[in-house]
This record gives structure tokens, C-alpha cells and sequence, in this order.
């Protein structure tokens, strides 16, 4: 069924099927590495009341919060095999969050775009499409099983493969700036973008190839700060949370 028509016979606020995508510092809670059994459960509360709504989710995790392909690169080591160690962090972040929301009694299925197959279901399409029926909870792992592709290009390829009404970002920022709000106290945050304004700018919404990919395909942004509590509800229900990338 196209998107629009999904919008329009959903019944339940703006979004019907949505794809979040969540960085793994998000899961570190005020730590700096790892993974926070108080942050995780909490985040695991607030995405199975979403999902209790009647909202189709499924979710791409990073893997940032145990390790980086980059980082890795930037020492020394092989691009591929670093970006690999990070496919595989993913996973371990998947299965995390798998718990904690079984945990909160939702069916959740890992996928992951590497075959694991003692904890992770492999990627197929239409599979993760049937599941998302069933009213079970996804959570895509191992980005795109690929090199040299970001968890944010992974997130924008499983959007539109599972025909999502949209892409959620969700931070620990609470939208788009102009410029670093930590490091300048005078930037300010935008309400709205369009993928042009996102992608000629370098505003660090997404790498372009993801952004590229949504604004050929249509798909809107919402870049929102997840670690407040009830902000995912609002930017589900199509609230004024974080920034909007739209077409023009």
C-alpha cells in the first residue's frame, strides 16, 4: 500500500509505519561507553507504549557506543574491518534492546544484515514486511551489511524497502543547529529544512547518500532528542518536536 494511502486510512495521529533510527551513544546514558540498564529500559518503555498506539515500528541501532569504523580507521586499521567490528557492535546493541523491550512484553524480531543466525534472523524483505503485520517490533542490525555505508544510509534504504511513512533520527540533540550548539552558544536550531538547504549547508542531519536517498524517494526527516522523555510519542503523532527535513 503507497504511503499515502497508509497515512490516510491509519486512524492512529499522523505516522502509521515508522523507521527510527537510533545512534549507539543513545544507549550510554551519561556514560561514555557501553550500554546504561537504566537508559535502555527507559527507552525500551517509551518505544513499547509508541508500539501499544498502534504504530508499525521498526528500528535501525548504531553501534557507536562500542565501537567505530572510523575511529578504527583513523588508527590504523583497515577500513572494511573496522566498518565490520562496527556491523558487528550493532548486533550486540540489537539484541540488548530486544531484551529490554521483551522485557516490556512486545514480540521484537532482530534482523541483521550479517548472518548470525544463532541470534539474529537474516534480511529479507518480505519477511520484515509480514512481521511488521503482525504487530512485531524490528530492529534492523548490521547496517546494510556492507562497507563503507553508514548506519544512517542502512536507515534510509530499510525506510523505504518497508514503505515507511518516515524516518525519525533520534539523538541526544533536540534538532538540527546552525552550527555546534555545545561548542557555540549562539547557534540556532532550525524548525524546518529541506534536503538542498540540509545537504548544501553540511548541517550533519545525515551523511548524503542517506539524505540523497530520502529526498529522492520522498521520505521526510524528523531529527528529535530521544533521550526526552515523551519526545518520541510527539514526533510519532506528527508534533512540533526537533527539525523536519522535507522536500522544498
Amino acid at each position: 500500500m503507497p504511503t499515502q494511502q497508509r497515512n490516510e486510512t491509519s486512524g492512529q495521529g499522523k505516522y502509521k509505519r515508522v523507521l527510527l533510527k537510533l545512534s549507539g551513544e543513545v544507549l550510554m546514558g551519561k556514560g561514555s561507553f557501553g550500554i546504561d540498564s537504566e537508559t535502555i529500559d527507559q527507552l525500551a518503555q517509551e518505544l513499547a507504549a509508541v508500539h501499544r498506539s498502534g504504530v508499525e515500528l521498526a528500528i535501525v541501532i548504531g553501534g557507536g557506543n562500542i565501537f567505530r569504523g572510523m575511529s578504527g580507521t583513523a588508527s590504523g586499521m583497515d577500513r572494511a574491518s573496522a566498518d565490520y567490528m562496527g556491523m558487528m557492535a550493532t548486533v550486540m546493541n540489537a539484541v540488548a534492546l530486544q531484551d529490554a523491550l521483551e522485557r516490556q512484553g512486545e514480540d521484537v524480531r532482530v534482523i541483521s544484515a550479517l548472518h548470525i543466525k544463532e541470534v539474529a534472523e537474516p534480511y529479507i524483505r518480505r519477511r520484515a514486511v509480514r512481521h511488521l503485520e503482525k504487530k512485531r517490533i524490528l530492529v534492523f542490525a548490521a547496517g546494510t551489511g556492507n562497507p563503507y555505508f553508514t548506519t544512517d544510509t542502512a536507515a534510509s534504504l530499510r525506510a523505504m524497502e518497508i514503505q515507511a511513512d518516515v524516518v525519525l533520527k533520534g539523538t541526544k540533540v533536540n534538532g538540527v543547529y546552525t552550527a555546534d550548539p555545545v561548542k557555540d552558544p549562539n547557534a540556532t536550531r532550525y524548525d524546518t529544512l529541506t534536503f538542498t538547504e540540509a545537504l548544501t549547508k553540511k548541517l550533519g542531519v545525515m551523511d548524503a547518500t542517506a539524505l540523497s536517498l530520502c529526498r529522492d524517494n520522498h521520505m521526510p526527516i524528523v531529527v528529535f532528542d530521544v533521550t526526552t522523555p515523551g519526545h518520541l510519542f510527539k514526533a510519532v503523532q506528527g508534533e512540533p518536536v526537533g527539525t523536519l527535513v522535507r522536500e522544498e
